[in-house]
């Protein structure tokens, strides 16, 4: 999947050669002045040109009365002048020939009505002076490598951040600077620095695709509230992973959100914060919830070390912190092995008697301040062929000792290529730890934050290694003769369409209720089941349309007009199309379904199914469309899966039609995402281990052709 559309230079936004403060305030503390004090005082080498005409002077440079009198063409503008007055300041930046306009003035969007009528005058003036545009409403920029200080507020004015391999865009300006600073006091540097505000024109996807391919950066973070490009979004993190830099994503908005109103199971169960994360499992992403979670992942990835699978050595001088470490490795899917007799040996020979050599490995206080016999522990186990990453609980760092175990430890580190993540106490030494930041030695605070940054370096692992095997599709598009206008099409009609691409459905006949009076025979073997079929009326057994396990004739016959009567009183409008005889299924019920969603496109939802399906809310997403080996992952994600591989005596069931079936549906939405809107197959029965999948019931909602936004039906073929 890749970026389709047209992609800016953001290098004079980045690196700008000259910038122009419009607003510029003799108040230093004003908006209009912290950036003036910042490009000025905190060693930015570019031109600087204060505007504002009740000044003839400012800081000892000449200020103008307009950016058109300016000698000089200006990559950046900061404006900062009521929101009423920036549309005319864009059109004289763009007479001027400024290229970027970062606005910090608020007023906009963010206030109703009447600023959203300023926004809409502030993007007509940027487009006809061909002007990109961060903000408004946002907090600036920064690029700390050249000290370009484009903005205001408490980071903006502190001349002591230092650059750093790390670049953030956030939709916050101060939230994501507060813990841009905060990460940086621990230590851990930025390069760049966006607050995008109201995203009137440049977004955060646009400057997250641009950090991504900056060879001074290695890892992108983003605080996200929200997107409207799903899609691209997807194809950044696959771009991740090819540049093999992971995006840490922080998202926000997350609850609270209300569901849909929708026709079918699929939709009920899928609302925003569901599209984001199934963006997020197969992308580059690690999923963030604080600072400390930035910033243990952040000094795991500096590292530049990945294990190859999940096997874990924790190393500690504490039998109660190896319990915890053991549990948090557990938590995050992490392994810790039982250890080689040969690793075993190499251990007793200088481990004290009492030591524990299972996994944890407990050196026991005695060994707390030897700081070689540590480090040679270390050694030792990263030599396992099947330890993966290192694990280690520190004690004290300071003094002497702290130095002799941290300059050792780099040493045993280079010769190795397997990460290694300490957790230090409380009780350490600024100089002890700059060792470790100076060589790239991941530490933490916490165990659970030495887990985290293990566990964020293998989930990046196993998604480059899902996405380089990624499989190609197997059957070619099919088409499909969708009604004209958007329909809810009955049971019958749903399961054509599904057959089109290769999904069983349960044998069945529609019949009207005078043909059923005159069968002679069952057209479908006894027993069976019994529905009304009216594509007005989704949710059959809500309206007592549906009749199980039918024996002979005579129930058949009754059955029929009941379902048909039951039908119409529950909805006396409902377009009755006639009766469905079904065969009766059995298996493990599974719900299978697809919500097109405006902004991501078609996304799959798996869940169990019949009655469980809105009642337990086991369900896993990912966007369309699927391989197979992806849709098998989605079937481990599931609580209930265990039914599946076979519980208390059950034979497993066909988890792999489960798995071509699945990812044929995702097929279907995508090659057809302008038509479909939802999809529901609920119940679909997997049947017993290589007897197939049938669906049981199936919903499809399709739209208008005019209805089609921001959905891509072309995704397919790049699968």
């Amino acid at each position: 999947m890749h970026i389709a559309h047209s992609k800016p230079d953001f290098e004079r936004l980045i690196r700008p050669r000259a910038v122009a403060i419009i607003g510029a305030s003799g108040d230093l503390s004003r908006i209009g002045g912290q950036p003036l004090r910042a490009l000025t005082e905190f060693g930015y080498a570019g031109a600087v040109y204060p505007v504002n005409p009740k000044y003839e002077t400012l800081k000892n440079l000449v200020c103008y009365p307009n950016i058109t009198a300016v000698p000089q063409p200006c990559d950046v503008a900061i404006i900062a002048v009521p929101s009423t007055s920036v549309a005319g300041v864009i059109e004289e930046c763009g007479a001027a020939g400024v290229s970027f306009a970062i606005i910090l003035s608020a007023g906009f969007r963010e206030i109703g009505k009447t600023g959203a009528i300023l926004q809409d005058e502030l993007v007509a003036a940027a487009r006809r002076s061909r002007i990109r545009v961060i903000g408004p409403n946002c907090q600036g920029l920064m690029n700390l490598r050249t000290r370009m200080y484009g903005g205001f507020g408490t980071a903006f004015q502190n001349p002591s951040l230092q650059a750093g391999p790390l670049a953030m865009v956030t939709q916050s300006g101060g939230f994501g600077f507060g813990v841009a600073t905060e990460v940086a006091a621990a230590s851990i540097g930025f390069n760049y620095i966006v607050s995008t505000g109201n995203e009137a024109d440049v977004n955060a996807l646009d400057l997250l695709e641009f950090f991504l391919e900056q060879d001074d950066v290695e890892v992108v973070t983003t605080y996200l509230e929200g997107i409207k490009d799903g899609r691209r979004l997807l194809a950044l993190g696959e771009r991740a992973l090819e540049l093999g830099k992971p995006i840490l994503v922080w998202k926000v908005g997350n609850s609270g959100s209300g569901r849909r109103a929708a026709v079918s199971h699929t939709a009920n169960l899928t609302s925003g914060p569901e599209f984001y994360r199934a963006a997020f499992r197969e992308g580059g992403f690690i999923e963030i919830r604080e600072a400390a979670n930035l910033m243990d992942a952040a000094r795991a990835f500096l590292s530049r070390r990945l294990p190859r699978g999940r096997n874990v050595a924790v190393l500690t001088s504490s039998g109660g912190v190896g319990v915890l470490l053991a549990d948090r490795c557990e938590e995050r899917e992490l392994h810790l092995p039982e250890l080689s007799e040969t690793t075993k040996n190499e251990l007793r020979k200088f481990m004290p008697e009492y030591a524990a050599l299972s996994n944890p490995i407990d050196v026991t206080g005695q060994l707390r301040a030897d700081a070689a016999s540590m480090n040679r522990a270390v050694s030792v186990l990263l030599q396992d062929p099947e330890i993966d990453q290192v694990i280690i609980r520190k004690g004290s760092t300071v003094g002497n000792l702290g130095r002799e175990w941290a300059t050792n430890l780099i040493e045993v580190a280079d010769k190795s290529d397997k990460p290694i993540l300490i957790s230090v106490l409380s009780d350490r030494s600024e100089e002890t730890l700059e060792i470790l930041n100076r060589h790239r030695l991941a530490w933490s605070p916490t165990p659970s934050g030495a887990v985290f940054g293990a566990a964020a370096l293998y989930e990046f692992v196993i998604k480059t290694k899902r996405y380089s095997k990624r499989e190609k599709r197997t059957f070619p598009r099919q088409e499909i003769d969708w009604p004209a206008a958007a329909a809810t099409l009955g049971e019958h009609r749903s399961k054509q369409l599904l057959a089109a691409y290769g999904i069983p459905a349960v044998r069945e006949v529609l019949l009207s209720t005078e043909a059923v009076a005159k069968l002679t025979h069952a057209p479908v073997p006894f027993p069976l089941a019994v529905k009304v079929e009216s594509p007005d009326i989704p949710h059959k057994t809500e309206a007592d349309s549906v009749r199980l396990g039918i024996t002979n004739l005579a129930e058949l016959r009754k059955a029929a007009v009941a379902v048909v009567a039951a039908a119409r009183k529950h909805d006396p409008r409902a377009r009755i199309e006639g009766v469905l005889l079904q065969e009766m299924a059995v298996g493990v019920e599974m719900m299978l379904g697809v919500v097109n969603d405006v902004f991501f496109g078609p996304v799959v939802a798996l869940g169990l199914g019949g009655i469980f399906a809105e009642t337990l809310r086991d369900v896993t997403h990912r966007c369309a469309p699927i391989d197979i080996s992806t849709a098998h992952v989605m079937i481990e994600e599931l609580q209930g899966g265990a039914v599946l591989r076979g519980v208390r005596g059950r034979s497993p069931a066909d988890i792999d039609s489960l798995a071509e079936t699945i990812s044929r549906l995702s097929f279907l939405a995508a090659d057809h995402a302008d038509r479909i809107q939802e999809i529901d197959v609920n119940p679909l029965f997997v049947r017993p281990a290589r007897q197939g999948v049938v669906a049981a019931d199936a919903l499809i909602v399709v739209k208008s052709p005019a209805a089609i936004v921001n959905t891509d039906s072309a995704v397919a073929a790049n699968v």
